[in-house]
């Protein structure tokens, strides 16, 4: 009896090693690491290698045959993943009892001697021996080998448990009939099953030959892929592997249980009629599967439950931003709406009110409900987006996001047909298809930014994506099918209305987003700007603390905008440089205030105007609006010798400039009345707007530029604590302008104290808080002369006419 010997363990999965096989293995898991690193402290580096009878991560000792394979290993490969190494069979071994030991199992085995013919020389004996011989040449022949390989092979091998074991193992069997083979001890029994295996490999190689023969005379001159794909098409048939039809099969299912319209439905069944005619593995074939895969991700029929909860909706617009009263107002008479639809559409049919005769046919149940397409347009940072995302979580639904900026092409809306190689919707069914519903909340951002190139207008495609009237029906070039778009809550953001195209502005309802005043950005940055970035910056409350004034420092002098982006980066800034302050032991905690903000963020980045200290001759404070809020600018006008031109300076343009014109001429006809001298205009005046660099235009300006030119002609000095916006005409009527709110926010961050603008722009002083609104002496104006009486010192109105004292 064989001497016991105790080994570490490598179970292999679906694989098993012969005696006088060298196999190289990959090995992963932790215990087959362990075991083989316990074998190479061993001096002859020897292993126990054992199947194991199901494919399991876990290897028990339940799992594992009784028989295995004493092996050497051989030259290893380290690598992140595991190691791969050579495993050469010296024996078979056959087990007495498997134990776990430092992670890994070890097995206490003995090795099994083979049991040799009982007559090596009997005639039926060699005739097995040379028939097996002969077969596995010939299979190594069919197999590709060269012919010289394979007689070394067999030369070098004429033991009979030798060649069986090689033969084995160089078969392709499965692990159970290899395991088999490795427990069948008669060499005899063992050479005449493998002999009955390679029977079957050289007959599965004639089976082979003889399905290329058949497609060759099928096929003829084809193409070489559509040989090769029938060819494999034909062995799948004969191994009964039909994988590739179950797959179809369960396509087939899926598209069955949708509840398609009648004119996709028969579209879907046209494919798939198409697609079950054909090979699978053919280029058109993929396409036309993933177009079918395309449409059974869509969402056909799947809602989101909406919540329709005023009280609950108001709660998370208040919870989420600060201010903007008019949007929030709009968004929750949006929801209010969806509500009493609801309630309508669960009202019962037969249900009639006393005054409502049930003959006389009704409208309202007849007219589809259409959702309004929003567009929230403002300067950037005010919260156009994420109020997008709130109104989505308010309702309840799915939020779908897609930027429009720098699309030029129109296949990016409505998708590429599906002859072109690489086809593929277009983003509005990209973007339902990740919804996974059919009434989501869509933001499409930045739609004033849309481009033109060759492939089309992308701006004209967005036409029929947002018209209520016609997006039920909306045909993607891809699906080449009507999907429902009608339920969708479409929502755009833009900065700039101007740059929209008419036609498709007229299919939104525009929701203004103003700038924020200092006294709002300072609220916004207590609720949630600074809480933000104390904990994106790794510090908390107790290390950091921010002073009002601090805020009010960084609002003022380092930033300029409408929003609170800019405001955002620079409190993170600043939380930066604490955090480096604690981190580095220097101290414990910062209350920031408005001393340490030049000393945290260095010297102020923007330098805003500010209200004139003294009253001056032929300088005149206006307003003006920008993307990123509104300001004063100072008007500069001043006589010099010359032939009565006037000189304009300061990169206007053309609107300005006419303004300019048109209040030259007014002074000129009306000198008389305003008190200017007769050669006054014998003489050239220069008007100038500093910040030169920057290009200025606009109508609003006419007011301060006539104030500004009748001061120097007249010799008048104008108020410094007054500041004027509006259009002048030839007649000396101001007109209104736009952007009030944020030009009046300007002026008061500049310190002024009294307005002049446009009598038809008094409804527009609603939008401003009531705190702004109390701090300032806001006079109306319908023509020139009243703002020159409020402008002017020593100059009032009597009777209608400018008088000077």
């Amino acid at each position: 009896m064989s001497q016991l010997i105790t080994l570490p363990v490598i179970p292999l999965r679906e694989a098993v090693l012969f005696p006088g096989v060298t196999s190289p293995i990959a090995a992963g898991r932790p215990g087959t690491l362990h075991a083989i690193e316990a074998a190479l402290k061993r001096d002859q580096k020897r292993i126990f290698v054992v199947a194991q009878r199901e494919n399991l991560d876990d290897a028990s000792p339940e799992l594992l045959y009784r028989v295995g394979t004493v092996a050497t290993i051989g030259p290893i490969q380290r690598g992140p993943a595991g190691m791969r190494l050579l495993l050469t069979g010296d024996a078979r071994g056959s087990v007495t009892r498997f134990e776990a030991e430092g992670g890994y199992l070890v097995a206490t085995c003995e090795q099994t001697d083979e049991i040799p013919p009982l007559d090596p020389g009997a005639p039926s004996f060699l005739a097995l021996y040379r028939e097996t011989r002969e077969r596995a040449a010939e299979l190594g022949h069919r197999a590709g080998l060269p012919k010289e390989a394979v007689e070394q092979f067999l030369a070098e091998n004429t033991d009979p448990g030798r060649l069986t074991d090689l033969v084995a193992g160089h078969l392709d069997l499965k692990a159970s009939e290899a395991q088999v083979l490795l427990e069948t001890l008669d060499v005899e029994d063992r050479m005449r099953q493998v002999l009955v295996f390679i029977h079957r490999q050289i007959s599965v190689l004639d089976a082979q030959e003889d399905i290329k023969s058949q497609v060759q005379e099928e096929l003829g001159d084809r193409q070489r892929e559509m040989y090769l794909r029938q060819q494999l098409k034909t062995i799948q048939k004969e191994l009964g592997d039909d994988s590739g039809r179950e797959d179809l099969d369960e396509l087939k299912e899926r598209l069955a249980g949708l509840e398609l319209p009648d004119v996709a439905r028969k579209e879907v069944d046209r494919e798939m009629g198409r697609l079950e005619r054909m090979g699978p593995e053919g280029m058109e074939a993929q396409v036309i599967r993933t177009y079918l895969e395309t449409v059974c991700e869509l969402p056909w029929l799947e809602r989101s439950e909406e919540r329709l909860d005023m009280e609950a909706a108001s709660d998370i617009l208040e919870e989420d931003h600060y201010a903007l009263g008019d949007v929030k107002d709009r968004i929750l008479e949006f929801l209010a709406v969806r509500i009493m639809r609801l309630r309508r559409d669960q009202t019962p049919e037969g249900s009639q009110t006393e005054e409502t005769d049930p003959s006389t046919p009704t409208t309202a149940a007849a007219e589809p409900d259409r959702n309004p397409i929003l567009l929230f347009v403002g300067p950037p940072g005010v919260g156009k987006t994420s109020v997008a995302k709130s109104i989505a979580r308010a309702m309840g639904r799915e939020y779908v996001r897609i930027s429009l900026g720098g699309v030029r092409d129109e296949a990016d809306i409505r998708g590429h047909r599906r002859t072109y190689v690489g086809a593929m919707p277009g983003r509005i069914i990209q973007g339902m298809k990740q919804a996974g519903t059919l009434n989501p909340v869509f933001l499409l951002d930045e739609v004033d930014k849309l481009g033109m190139g060759h492939q089309g207008d992308p701006s004209s495609a967005l036409l029929e994506v947002l018209d209520p009237a016609q997006n039920d029906t909306f045909v993607d070039h891809y699906l080449g099918v009507p999907f429902d778009l009608s339920e969708v809550q479409f929502i755009c953001t833009a900065n700039y209305l101007q740059n929209i195209p008419g036609p498709l502005q007229d299919r939104m309802e525009v929701v203004d987003f103003a700038g924020y005043t200092e006294a709002e950005k300072l609220e916004i940055a207590r609720r949630f700007l600074t809480p933000r970035q104390i904990r994106q910056t790794g510090l908390s409350d107790e290390q950091i603390c921010f002073a009002d004034d601090a805020v009010k420092e960084i609002i003022s002098r380092h930033t300029r905008e409408s929003g609170v982006r800019q405001l955002e980066r620079e409190i993170g800034r600043l939380g930066r440089k604490v955090a480096r302050k604690i981190a580095a032991g220097l101290t414990l905690k910062v209350d920031v205030n408005k001393d340490q903000i030049q000393e945290l963020l260095g010297r102020p980045k923007v330098h805003p105007e500010h209200a004139a200290e003294t009253d001056q001759i032929g300088v005149v404070t206006g307003m003006f609006y920008t993307p990123v809020g509104g300001d004063i600018m100072f008007v500069e006008a001043s006589p010099m010798p010359g032939k009565g031109e006037l000189v304009l300076t300061g990169q206007l343009g053309d609107v300005m400039k006419e303004s300019a014109r048109a209040a030259w001429t007014y002074a000129k006809a009306h000198a008389e009345e305003m008190a200017i001298p007769s050669d006054a205009f014998k003489q050239d005046v220069h008007i100038h707007v500093p910040a030169g660099a920057i290009p200025k235009d606009g109508p609003s300006a006419g007011v301060t530029m006539a104030t500004a030119l009748v001061s120097a002609l007249s010799g008048r000095p104008a108020r410094n604590d007054v500041a004027m916006t509006g259009e002048i005409t030839l007649a000396g009527r101001v007109l209104p302008i736009g952007g009030l709110k944020e030009k009046v926010l300007g002026a008061v961050r500049a310190g002024i104290s009294t307005i002049i603008i446009p009598a038809k722009n008094e409804a527009d002083l609603e939008d401003l808080p009531d705190t702004v609104r109390s701090e300032l002496e806001i006079h109306l104006v319908e023509h020139l002369g009243e703002a020159l009486a409020h402008t002017l010192r020593g100059a009032k109105l009597v009777d209608g006419r400018l008088k000077f004292e």
